[in-house]
């Protein structure tokens, strides 16, 4: 199992933190095929080999990913494309 682990700041007010994460949510969705769903400022995700969760705090939103052993071998690129979506998405005040 690879893990991976990012932290982006943010300056946005909870609602649009929120929306900024329901919209990263809607892309891996839609590229990665997962189901996702909120729990209060929790968003978990999941498919077939990965897992994972983005959390949602006051000036951070943090993402943490368990990658399984088919996945494990791209985590390197799939912790690239998500941190550059985190950062377009959460970093745009």
């Amino acid at each position: 199992m690879a893990d991976i682990n990012i932290v982006q700041d943010h300056q946005l007010t909870p609602k649009k933190a929120r929306e900024a994460a329901q919209k990263v949510a809607e892309e891996m969705a839609a590229e990665f095929d997962m189901e996702c769903k909120w729990e209060g400022d929790v968003l978990h995700f999941e498919r077939s080999g990965v897992a994972g969760s983005l959390t949602l705090h006051k000036h951070q939103a943090q993402m943490e990913i368990k990658l399984g052993f088919l996945f494990s071998a791209f985590s390197s690129k799939i912790e690239s494309k998500v941190a550059e979506n985190m950062r377009k998405v959460f970093g745009a005040a």
